[in-house]
């Protein structure tokens, strides 16, 4: 119990301690490389501890604890009533009153009676989110320390608060570890709020009107979400006098069902599931850091917990088909809209998205194999979405543009990173990388379950494939003649996070196998008694194709770039008589210049198209899944 006390407060420590210490201090990298050494360990040690234990439950004094927590759910309430009446924002106004109120007086009413026997607990599942949280989150506070500077350097016009950042950034990180740790729905209620807050105000970091308009909108959406988790508390213990997040799976559908269904609406609000997913793609204005975080180890990663902690609660009910049909329609739309995108940190934005959507699909669907494949895709996610973020922040102020259009020549420009790209990229959509083979186990859920669901996700893949290859084939792109090479101003924080990252992208497609067998299975056999294992023949030949394509691509890359030296670079013909690398001449002497430009096809798949068609199905689905819950 102790390591887990620690991580939720180790984090809040360093936040103060980051608040204090001044901006570029050394002692202030040294103590962040320290701190993220801890934050990485701690997990590891949680996983050495746990791993064959099952759920432990521990118990702890509640009373005092919940009546602290009030007080700064009440504090928070208030700073988000200033912040709104400064911005002339009522909506937040409205949303934190109403759940103020209820929270209130549900504590002065049944707090003081409310007998918690469990307040936190650890299983295979929480160990996975701590990693994630602790290892990904840890690496991107190492990437700040080398960003943030240069942020502002390219940004002269946006107020330095750099020990602001890194407050929130940590204050974040704990509230995630009570999230995952918090059996106490109380407890996990008030370390919801703080994620809530905290993502806000980082996404509003730049204080320009933009980035306003895109904070009150997360915090508009997240708050509807916790007045919904808040009013499932509620219901929860009038039925059942119980709050507790084990009992709550374990009750009568009778009384479970209206709870479920709430908190999975904060989950699909948190994930950024239609209706909602306008506030995370609006969050691309926060600093890259800011974007990786939130797309990778904390705020969507929060949603996608919940949603699945409480599926067992919604097994074999309308409403857990709804949440499926929510998932499928949120990871098909956004996937075709990523392809209208030229912006790359939108196309990150929308495959988070999609990939999230199918993670809640699985969890609707409640078999062994789709929360399997659940709990897969949101490892390999985290791990290659963050790479992937961290790498496109250093492309924007090396280029001084995100458009992917801008990316041509990458890799003859930014060569080191550009590899590091296609790793990130490769993991989201290639074999032999993680991604595509939970996708064929999430197919095969679908088709034993719901075969009409294996629709959307091939339609859904195929547009997957096709944005994530026009995008490596514009930075693969060479020309003749010689470019600058601009890595060497990368800094060595960037550069140690981003070959963490890589590495790990590596590491976790090796060892899926090991990963699944001495991680996921066990928690799966508790949750469900059956363990959805492959033949241990097919296990072994599909991980020794993995281990040869690895190996042998980086082998043939190095042969043909380095060893192999017999090739002649000359112009590329281009239809006509070559005038420079660009140009030539075509008939009648004319001057013809030659352009490479992606399709993005904005007539058919554009978000003018299709944005409002996800908002319509998304809002109808859960309207029933509401319905049904009432009835």
């Amino acid at each position: 119990m102790n390591a887990l006390i620690f991580l939720i407060v180790f984090p809040l420590v360093i936040a103060g301690l980051a608040f204090v210490l001044p901006a570029g201090n050394a002692l202030r990298k040294t103590v962040g490389v320290i701190v993220n050494v801890v934050l990485c360990a701690v997990p590891i040690y949680l996983l050495i501890t746990y791993l064959d234990t099952g759920p432990v439950y521990f118990y702890v004094e509640s009373h005092v604890v919940n009546t602290l927590m009030l007080v700064i759910e009440m504090l928070i309430a208030a700073f988000i009533i200033y912040i709104s009446l400064r911005s002339k924002r009522y909506l937040p106004i409205v949303l934190v009153v109403v759940q103020s109120l209820i929270m209130v007086t549900f504590e002065v009413t049944s707090g003081g009676t409310m007998e918690i026997e469990h307040s936190l607990f650890v299983d295979q599942f929480s160990i996975i989110m701590a990693l994630i949280v602790g290892i990904i989150g840890g690496a991107i506070c190492l990437y700040g320390i080398g960003y943030i500077p240069e942020y502002h350097q390219h940004h002269k016009e946006i107020k330095e608060r750099r020990r602001y950042f890194s407050f929130l950034i940590y204050l974040f990180l704990s509230a995630m570890f009570g999230i995952v740790f918090s059996n106490n729905l109380m407890w996990l209620y008030f370390f919801w709020e703080i994620t809530t807050i905290c993502s806000a105000l980082l996404i509003g970091y730049r204080n320009d009107r933009q980035s306003v308009d895109s904070m009150f909108r997360a915090l508009n959406m997240n708050l509807l979400g916790g007045l919904a988790f808040s009013i499932g508390l509620v219901c929860l213990y009038g039925s059942s006098h119980t709050m507790e997040l084990d009992k709550l799976i374990k009750l009568d559908q009778n009384f479970a069902l209206l709870p479920a269904v709430c908190m999975a609406f904060a989950g699909l609000v948190k994930s950024a599931q239609f209706p909602f997913s306008s506030w995370l793609t609006g969050a691309m204005v926060a600093p890259t850091p800011v974007s990786a975080l939130l797309h990778s180890s904390t705020m969507v990663k929060a949603g996608v917990y919940i949603i699945l902690r409480v599926a067992p609660a919604l097994e074999n009910t309308v409403a857990a088909k709804m949440l499926m049909l929510i998932g499928g329609v949120s990871f098909l739309i956004t996937a075709l809209m990523a392809i209208s995108q030229s912006n790359a940190k939108k196309v990150l934005a929308y495959s988070t998205i999609s990939n999230l959507g199918l993670i809640v699909a699985c969890a609707g669907i409640n078999t062994a194999a789709a929360v399997w494949s659940a709990l897969l895709l949101i490892i390999f996610h985290a791990v290659a979405k963050s790479l992937l973020f961290l790498c496109v922040g250093i492309v924007e102020y090396k280029l001084d543009s995100r458009d992917i259009e801008d990316m041509d020549y990458l890799i003859m420009r930014l060569p080191k990173l550009t590899a590091v790209m296609m790793i990130g990229m490769a993991g989201m959509f290639l074999a032999p990388f993680g991604m595509i083979i939970s996708k064929f186990v999430t197919l095969k859920a679908f088709v034993d379950t719901n075969p009409g669901m294996a629709i959307i996700l091939a339609y859904g893949s195929a547009a997957t494939v096709f944005f994530w290859v026009k995008w490596m084939g514009k930075i693969m792109s060479i020309r003749h003649g010689e470019t600058e090479v601009v890595e060497h101003r990368v800094s060595r924080w960037e550069w140690f996070t981003l070959d963490i990252l890589a590495v790990c992208t590596v590491l976790v497609c090796l060892a899926f196998p090991l990963i699944s067998s001495i991680v996921i299975n066990p928690y799966l056999a508790e949750r469900f008694g059956n363990i959805p294992v492959p033949d241990i023949f097919n296990v072994m030949v599909t991980f020794f194709i993995m281990v040869g394509l690895l190996v042998l691509l980086p082998l043939g890359l190095f042969y043909f770039g380095f060893v192999n030296k017999n090739y002649k670079r000359v112009g590329t013909y281009l239809g006509g008589a070559n005038i420079d690398n660009v140009t030539f001449e075509g008939a009648m002497a004319s001057v013809q210049k030659i352009e490479m430009k992606n399709y993005y096809l904005e007539k058919y798949f554009g978000e003018d198209r299709l944005f409002n068609v996800g908002v319509l199905v998304s809002l109808t689905l859960l309207c029933v899944m509401f319905g049904v819950a009432l009835i």
